[in-house]
Formats: structure tokens, C-alpha cells, sequence
């Protein structure tokens, strides 16, 4: 997916930018970059897709999942191109801003991201305080959906370092859960259970090709989560040479996961048991025979959830410093705390945002909206690689094929075509408020220029 050259040749380089000019600490190794990654790529939606993909191919589901996986690796090769040219926080609306020259785009970018993270992580709190939790303790959903929102701000600000040990526990947990899936129909398998044939066949009345397509719009929302890392480039160590295996291994590593739980899900249930199951990959240990406790699952899906809202919101805080560092948001929301070098004021900002929202109680269509944004982020990141080819930097960098985000836009362009009017309704009404917004920060920051 690289060209040969790795990186512009006009300029001797001179090693990583971010080192040494940065107010954030660089404590990200390649490790926790690629757990980073892929925990917030395996979240815990993978735990109820199975069913949804079940009714559009049957048993056929790695299909719709490794074509979703190459779609998703198309916009991720554009990001290992800017975030290794441009390592500073703040990522695809950092991208925007050096691309089109305009602080509304960019500011709208970023905002995009923004909807999309404090939305996630609302969300990703009530389910937390929801089922998953009630099966060992029953409490109000609201109030406690907004205490362990308090909770994961107060690990964000503790540290990027504290924050990804604690991802790192997290994302074994979570793989756990599907390794547990894999493993059980194995041995289902070798006790002569199980129907291999079944992966092979689409619904009678499907167009395989079709439904290999509608699937993977589904299949792609699951690979979604890598672009958070663009974020917290400014922290990571040498991410000229990190970012682009840290990326590309995480999402190789989540496809192969998947596509063996898609192959698993197909051999232990007919496709209308999956479709029909709220909790698909239980009903596939279940029937195994394999005695795995159902509170298991429950546990694992917890942490997954709480996974992913640790990260997402580490995502919104450095999104918000970034954009407050390039005067697009209040210069106060780039406050940082001396001894932690982590960015405090944004923390709360984006916390207080998400728990607002979780007294909304019902966000399922915004929710569909911020995939939405998502996908007009992606768009201006494949573009803003082919505007930034002119722009000469003066260290090694990724360099991807000039096709690749040229097929990039096609893509997010094509999953943009299958959304509803009432969500592109929701999503014109976002980026209102957000051009708003933009111009009450654009006058309170010229006000204090003035001052």
C-alpha cells in the first residue's frame, strides 16, 4: 500500500518533529500505540454484529467483514501518511487546517470529531449502567452512567501511560471474550458438532455480490476506531517509524479475529438462530456445550465497553487541546496540568459534554449521525493527503500510493449513499450548531487578542 520511498527526498531528514517540541509528554511506546489501536477498533459491537450480518449474507459472514476490512484500510493508509508527516494532536482537523487553509473547515472537521467522541462515549456509559451491569448490581442508569464517565476523566487526566496500561488490561479482556468464541467451536468441532458447510451459503433469494456489499456497510462501522489514534500522535515516540505497524498491524489483527469469529458464529448456528439472537456470540458458546457461565460474557462485554469509552474519550480531549492550540476553540482549553502533561481543561470540557448527553437517554439516531461525520472526516483526510503532496517536510514519512486515497473518498462516498434523510437531516443540524460555535470562539479569541 507504501510507494518505495518513504519519504520526500528534498530535505535530509532531521528525525521526529514531535520530540522536543511538544507541552505533552511522548510516553506512547509502539506497543501501547497497537493496543491503543486495536482496543478501540475490537469494541462492543463485534459482541451483537454477528446477527445483523447474519440477515444479509447467512452464513457467509467473513465475506461482508474482510471486504469492510480492506474499505476501512484505504482511509488508514491516507492517516499513517499525515499523522507520520504531521504528529501533532488534534489529527484530522490538524490535517484540514494545513490542506484547505480555511478555520472553518477545519473547525468543522475537528467538531465532527468531536460529536462523534462525546456522542460515543455517552452512549458507551449507558450501556455500561445498562444490562451489562444489571446483571450483577442494579442502579439507575443516569446517575451512574455520569459517575463512571467522572471516572474515566479522572484516569484520562492522570496520564496518557496510566491511561493505556489500563487499555492494555482492558483490550486482553475484550480479545479474551472472542478468543473464548473461537476456541469453544473448535472443540465443537473436533467432537463432531458444527456445520462447516454453512459459511459458504448466502440467503436463497440474495445476490452474493449485493449482499456482500450491504453486509459490509454494516461489517465497516465495526473497523471504526482507528482513526482516534491520529490524536495522540504528539505523545507517541518516533512516530515517524511507530505509527504506520502500529496501524496497519492492529487492523490486520482485528480483521483476522473477526473473520474467525464470523467463521465460528456460521459453523455452531444456522444463520436464522443468529439472526434472531440480541446476543449472538452467547448463543454460539451456548451451543457448543462448552460450560462457559453466561456471567462470563457479561464481565468481558463490561470491559469492553468501558474500553471503549476510556479511549474515545482520550480521543475527544487531544481533538479539543489541538484545536484550541490552532486557535479554533478558547485558548483556555489548552491548559495543561504541569506535572502530568496531560490536558486537563479539555478533559472536563468533553467529559461535561458527554454527561449532558447521557441524561438524553435515547441517542441511537444521533448515534447513526456521528457515523455520518465520521465519514465526512474521512473524506476530507483522503483529500487532504493529495493537497499536502506539495508540502515538503524535512523528516522520513510514510508515503502511501497516489490511488489509494483517491479510492479512499470512493469508499466513504459509497457508505454515505446508504444512509437515511433523517439522518443527514441530524447531521446538517450538527454542523449548524458547530459553525456556531466556531464563531462565538472566533470573536471571544479576538477579544482577548485585543485585550
Amino acid at each position: 500500500m507504501a510507494e518505495p520511498a518513504t519519504r520526500d527526498v528534498s530535505q535530509p531528514p532531521t528525525g521526529d518533529p514531535a520530540v522536543g517540541q511538544s507541552k505533552l509528554k511522548q510516553a506512547i511506546t509502539g506497543p501501547l500505540l497497537y493496543l491503543f489501536i486495536l482496543g478501540d477498533v475490537l469494541g462492543a459491537g463485534i459482541y451483537a454484529l454477528m446477527g445483523t450480518l447474519s440477515a444479509e449474507v447467512g452464513g457467509a459472514l467473513w465475506a461482508p467483514l474482510v471486504l469492510a476490512l480492506l474499505l476501512a484500510l484505504l482511509t488508514a493508509a491516507s492517516y499513517a501518511e499525515l499523522v507520520t508527516k504531521y504528529p501533532k494532536a488534534g489529527g484530522a482537523a490538524i490535517f484540514a487546517e494545513r490542506a484547505f487553509r480555511r478555520p472553518l473547515v477545519s473547525f468543522l472537521v475537528g467538531f465532527s470529531m468531536l460529536a462523534a467522541g462525546v456522542t460515543s462515549a455517552a452512549g458507551l456509559s449507558l450501556a455500561f449502567a445498562g444490562d451489562y451491569l444489571g446483571t450483577f448490581v442494579d442502579l439507575p442508569p443516569v446517575p451512574t452512567a455520569i459517575a463512571f464517565l467522572a471516572l474515566v476523566a479522572l484516569l484520562n487526566a492522570r496520564g496518557i501511560s496510566e491511561s493505556l496500561r489500563g487499555n492494555v488490561v482492558m483490550t486482553v479482556v475484550e480479545v479474551s471474550g472472542l478468543v473464548i468464541v473461537i476456541v469453544v467451536v473448535a472443540v465443537m468441532l473436533g467432537g463432531g458438532g458444527g456445520d462447516v458447510s454453512r459459511v459458504g451459503e448466502f440467503p436463497v433469494d440474495a445476490n452474493p455480490a449485493l449482499a456482500t456489499l450491504g453486509a459490509a456497510i454494516i461489517a465497516y462501522y465495526s473497523f471504526v476506531g482507528f482513526e482516534t489514534s491520529a490524536n495522540v500522535a504528539e505523545e507517541v515516540r518516533e512516530p515517524s517509524r511507530v505509527y504506520p505497524r502500529a496501524l496497519f498491524g492492529a487492523l490486520a489483527t482485528a480483521g483476522v479475529v473477526y473473520v474467525l469469529v464470523g467463521l465460528a458464529s456460521a459453523v455452531a448456528l444456522p444463520p436464522a438462530e443468529l439472526a434472531d439472537s440480541t446476543g449472538p456470540l452467547l448463543a454460539v458458546v451456548a451451543a457448543t456445550g462448552v460450560g462457559v457461565p453466561t456471567w462470563v460474557f457479561s464481565l468481558i462485554a463490561l470491559v469492553a465497553v468501558a474500553n471503549g469509552a476510556l479511549l474515545t474519550m482520550i480521543m475527544a480531549s487531544r481533538v479539543t487541546f489541538g484545536m484550541a492550540e490552532q486557535g479554533l476553540l478558547p485558548r483556555s482549553f489548552g491548559a495543561v496540568l504541569p506535572r502530568r502533561k496531560t490536558p486537563w481543561a479539555a478533559i472536563a470540557v468533553t467529559t461535561a459534554v458527554a454527561m449532558a448527553l447521557t441524561t438524553v437517554g435515547d441517542i441511537s439516531a444521533l448515534a447513526e449521525t456521528v457515523v455520518l461525520l465520521l465519514l465526512f472526516v474521512f473524506i476530507s483526510t483522503n483529500v487532504a493527503v493529495l493537497v499536502l503532496r506539495r508540502d515538503r517536510v524535512d523528516h522520513a514519512h510514510f508515503r502511501v500510493w497516489t490511488a489509494v486515497p483517491v479510492a479512499g473518498v470512493a469508499s466513504c462516498l459509497l457508505l454515505m449513499s446508504q444512509q437515511s434523510g433523517q439522518v443527514w437531516l441530524f447531521g446538517a443540524i450538527l454542523l449548524a450548531a458547530g459553525t456556531v460555535l466556531y464563531l462565538v470562539a472566533r470573536a471571544r479569541n479576538r477579544a482577548t487578542a485585543g485585550r
